[in-house]
């Protein structure tokens, strides 16, 4: 069972004791990612994030990575949208370590300039990687699609230019606006002393200071429906279809699980055995939700070679309709039921999924759902609640497609779906 508590200055602490494990994991949750940024500093919490790492006043890079490696542990961090977080997962004889050192890097860290310049070179080269990989790089330009003029369409690895705005003074403005204690969550899973871990973290976080923020509300992101064709000499042909989803918190995230789990969410999925199994048109065909504050998307991804783009698509839109017209039967939401429940049970195994999961439903929804509660929703999903969704996503007036690969820029979408 979690618990929760504040310190004096607003930092929030989450946690779980799981007793009959012998590995801890700690994550400090920052409320801050690319979609807090505007167009000139795009990509500068991925920047922070990496700086970080880069030495302390008494540690250097090399030292941080020692700290934990050898103590047999994990040190990482990773950017979002609307979050940031760096964690660790030690043995439990270790957390002392793991907080000091987190703590250390977040606020000691030196952000000397000659580390700044390596690490603007090392995120330029992480996006030509980017670049690269045509099947990631086509869900980001639907991003930047579908919410073209707000920051939640920007990339969280910033672009070139605005990498090159970045410097000592931009990190430190930007860190004392957004890295504040209102904003922070500690999440902690695994095998701890209570009384000791409070103790920890008061010692570390306690006479932190700063600017009264919480954690940031952001305005809606208005869906626009466009393409984005980027044409680049590749084998095959990256597609993605987007719709207009379900904000994060709602409950309607639920029944759209469900759906998604016969839509497009498996390899027993309609879309995988019609299109893949059935036609052998796609190596790699799947769709997913993805929610944040005020916002979200549904995404249809496909990989093809270019001559079977209009027959995927059209068998996709083929299968939307026939989604759209009948939905499905009682049997097969039981079974998606099932899916769901095993996938978020089975998600839970691990002190590092537990401290993501507690972590970050702290810091975006400001409470934490308990497994009891998860489940009840799951098995509380109706008929009509599927309707529902199907009726509210699946919607060709809010629809918008990007394609990476050797496809024309003419390419008619429209005209191929009949929207």
């Amino acid at each position: 069972m979690f618990k929760r508590t504040i310190l004096n200055n607003g930092v929030r602490i989450v946690y779980e004791r799981i007793p009959y494990v012998r590995s801890v994991s700690v994550g400090i949750w920052v409320g801050t990612g690319s979609r807090n940024e505007n167009g000139i500093n795009n990509g500068i919490s991925h920047f922070i994030e990496h700086m970080l790492f880069k030495g302390t006043e008494k540690r250097s890079a090399k030292t941080i990575a020692e700290s934990i490696d050898n103590i047999g542990g994990q040190i990482n961090a990773f950017t979002g949208k609307e979050c940031t977080c760096y964690y660790t997962k030690t043995l439990d004889s270790h957390i002392d370590i793991a907080v000091e050192v987190l703590a250390d890097m977040f606020f000691n860290s030196k952000f000397a300039k000659k580390d700044i310049d390596v690490e603007r070179k090392v995120i330029l080269e992480e996006i030509g990687m980017y670049e690269d990989t045509p099947e990631d790089l086509v869900h980001d330009i639907l991003s930047e699609t579908v919410w073209n003029g707000n920051s939640l369409g920007y990339p969280i690895l910033g672009t070139q230019e605005c990498l090159e705005n970045i410097n000592r003074n931009t990190i430190k403005g930007y860190m004392a606006d957004n890295y504040t204690p209102g904003s922070c969550v500690i999440s902690v899973s695994g095998n701890f002393d209570e009384d000791n871990l409070i103790a920890l973290i008061s010692r570390n976080f306690g006479s932190w200071t700063g600017k009264n923020v919480k954690s940031n509300e952001y305005c809606g992101a208005e869906f626009v429906r466009d393409i984005k064709i980027r044409e680049k000499e590749t084998e095959q042909v990256h597609i993605c279809m987007g719709f207009d989803g379900i904000e994060h918190g709602s409950d309607m995230l639920y029944p759209l699980l469900a759906v998604n789990n016969v839509f497009g969410g498996g390899m027993s999925s309609r879309l995988f055995q019609k299109i893949r199994e059935e036609k052998g048109l796609v190596y790699s065909i799947y769709s997913y939700p993805s929610s944040y504050r005020n916002a979200g998307l549904f995404t249809i991804y496909a990989g093809m070679n270019p001559e079977h783009i209009q027959t995927v698509l059209e068998m996709i839109t083929e299968e939307i309709n026939l989604l759209v017209k009948n939905s499905f039967s009682e049997e097969d939401l039981c079974k998606s039921r099932e899916q769901l429940k095993g996938s978020y049970i089975l998600g839970l195994e691990s002190t590092s999924s537990r401290m993501n999961s507690i972590g970050k439903s702290e810091l975006l929804l400001n409470r934490i759902y308990t497994q009891e509660e998860v489940i009840k929703k799951i098995d509380d999903i109706t008929m009509d609640d599927i309707k529902s969704v199907i009726n509210k996503v699946f919607d060709f007036s809010k629809v918008s497609f990007s394609a990476v690969g050797n496809i024309k820029k003419e390419f008619d979408f429209w005209k191929v779906i009949k929207a």
